[in-house]
């Protein structure tokens, strides 16, 4: 039986060079993000429900229609397939699922977590890539690292407006915020079903 290995440009964590969004650009969605509903994060259940729970998830969020950004997501996606060519190589990869605007005050944290549910009955939605985009100055919190367990891997040196983007299915976390307030835009891009 011959030996298959993945190509050796392939990687499952990218970062972006530069910011994808300037200071005013973050400033504009952390406004977006603040006017619309804001609700408790929950967890478990995939993207169909799920319950509040202290102990693994503390933040707010929002979810951004595609119709009142719709510049940001054509720049997002823009930015996520070359990304993808770059890093990944996963199949017909597009947006499919809103943005999420999260706000982590001072305590916030999600504890260690995929973003692919293994019961594909609570997610049918096939999520391959996960993005998180700093909104936030730096300078403006302490803590709330985001934090991969498979490559031990610690990103605590996001510029405003930078991006990483990670295969979904690796466990990470969002480590507790120490001091002020950290806002950042989620995104999951999707595509067939892994094979």
């Amino acid at each position: 039986m011959p030996i298959i290995f993945e190509p050796q440009w392939k990687s499952y964590i990218a970062m972006t060079n530069e910011p994808m969004f300037t200071p005013k650009q973050c400033q504009m969605v952390i406004e977006k993000g603040r006017s619309l509903k804001p609700r408790k994060a929950l967890v478990g259940a995939g993207i169909h429900g799920g319950k509040a729970d202290t102990k693994k998830r503390v933040t707010t969020i929002s979810w951004i229609p595609f119709k009142e950004m719709p510049e940001m997501y054509k720049q997002i996606e823009d930015q996520m397939l070359k990304v993808n060519g770059n890093h990944f190589g996963f199949e017909g990869m597009g947006v499919t699922e809103l943005a999420q605007f999260t706000e982590y005050p001072k305590g916030g944290f999600y504890d260690w977590h995929m973003d692919s549910d293994t019961n594909f009955e609570h997610q049918p939605t096939v999520r391959k890539i996960s993005m998180t985009l700093l909104l936030s100055d730096p300078s403006d919190f302490k803590g709330g690292e985001l934090e991969f367990m498979d490559k031990g891997k610690k990103i605590n040196d996001l510029k405003r407006g930078q991006a990483i983007f990670f295969a979904s299915f690796l466990r990470h976390r969002v480590a507790p915020v120490k001091k002020g307030v950290r806002h950042s835009l989620v995104m999951w891009f999707g595509g067939p079903p892994l094979r």
